[in-house]
């Protein structure tokens, strides 16, 4: 096991006094080494105690985003079987609409397709998870395409279906035989087998979040919410709906196997992508918007972004609901990965654990700098 750096586990270890997750890892990692690497906390707390360990599985949620989803498309991007500025509606005709017809996988990789933030598929597809592509079509437009950045699960789930629909694959499909089986990662997938569960990190105790958003924005309320300890199970209602597979959630993993697949996005180690593809995920595409994105990820330049102020600008990242992130320096080959199940034993609101972020990368870069020194 590598060293612990005390001012991260110090740092996490507080967290967790103060409620705000049960149970945290870390992994820090320098020119494909790991340099610091801890365990701490509970990865269940209820229905009985399950005391964490670095080995300890997590629901992703949205890195399945980049790590999934970006890391498919730029495969295809690379192979000429897509291409960034193509109209999503070539490939998903739900999408031939007046007002959709010209929204490219570039605006959908971006956050920038002009699609709302999120909607609950499982209402507006009267329960028929075939129709999610339709569904996602017929919503208005909150914005011109291009002309913000709007995060939206919506855009990835489409790009999920695309993959489907390009390959004639399941993303589960395409997910184990191009990344999974390929780096060989023992401890990521989706739909964890059941015998895994108490290996797994819990997350909510009823689907309460989604079900109170279901209620600020639908007229119906989502009565087949799941009452239950939601463990080793998908937590994103729109991912579970969906079989536990999407573009946008729904990827297990652990923290070692996390950096096995973020050091992909990185030229020096890469077995995945051409050099030139991995600048794709450093390359701000939306400048002059409201967030610097690239293929798949946000960057560093990004006012208030996770990242913090001690990552360089082209620094990549992304987070997850359920209290995960990993962010990539490319410039100084360092990966920085958190894994938190903070929708655990935790009455809502959930913590907002982004200054706690930023403080582990901040601690993080100042340990490596001083041992460069």
């Amino acid at each position: 096991m590598p060293a612990t750096n005390p001012q991260i586990t110090a740092l996490l270890s507080e967290q967790i006094s103060a409620g705000d997750f049960p149970s945290a890892v870390y992994v820090v990692a320098q020119r494909g080494e790991v340099v610091f690497a801890d365990a701490l906390g509970h990865s269940v707390v209820e229905p009985y105690s399950v005391a964490n360990k670095f080995e300890t599985i997590y629901d992703l949620a949205s890195l399945t985003k980049p790590l999934v989803t970006g890391f498919l498309c730029a495969r295809r991007i690379e192979s000429g079987e897509l291409t960034l500025d193509s109209s999503v509606s070539h490939y998903v005709p739900e999408f031939d609409r007046t007002d959709k017809q010209m929204i490219t996988v570039r605006e959908l990789l971006t956050h920038t397709a002009g699609l709302p933030a999120w909607r609950p598929l499982y209402l507006l597809t009267a329960g028929e998870p075939e129709r999610a592509a339709g569904a996602i079509a017929s919503l208005d437009l909150e914005y011109k395409p291009g002309t913000r950045v709007v995060y939206t699960d919506l855009g990835f789930i489409t790009l999920g279906i695309l993959l489907e629909r390009i390959t004639g694959h399941s993303l589960v499909e395409l997910a184990r035989k191009e990344i999974i089986d390929a780096l060989k990662l023992e401890h990521t997938f989706f739909n964890p087998e059941l015998a895994l569960q108490t290996g797994i990190a819990a997350s909510e105790n009823g689907n309460n979040y989604e079900r109170e958003m279901c209620e600020q924005t639908e007229a119906d309320v989502y009565a087949n919410s799941r009452q239950r300890m939601i463990w080793g199970e998908v937590h994103d209602g729109n991912a579970y709906f969906l079989g536990g597979a999407a573009g946008h959630a729904g990827l297990f993993s652990t923290a070692s196997d996390v950096l096995v697949l973020a050091q992909q996005f990185q030229s020096e180690h890469t077995s995945s992508f051409k050099s030139e593809t991995c600048s794709y995920f450093r390359t701000n595409m939306t400048r002059g918007l409201e967030e610097a994105r690239s293929l798949g990820w946000q960057l560093a330049a990004t006012k208030d972004s996770t990242a913090g102020t001690d990552l360089p600008s082209d620094a990549f990242g992304h987070n997850g609901f359920t209290g995960t992130s990993c962010w990539i320096d490319p410039e100084h080959d360092r990966v920085f990965i958190l894994l938190t199940n903070r929708t655990h034993v935790r009455k809502l609101p959930f913590a907002n654990i982004n200054s706690v972020r930023r403080q582990f990368h901040s601690f993080a870069v100042q340990a490596l700098d001083l041992d460069l020194a």
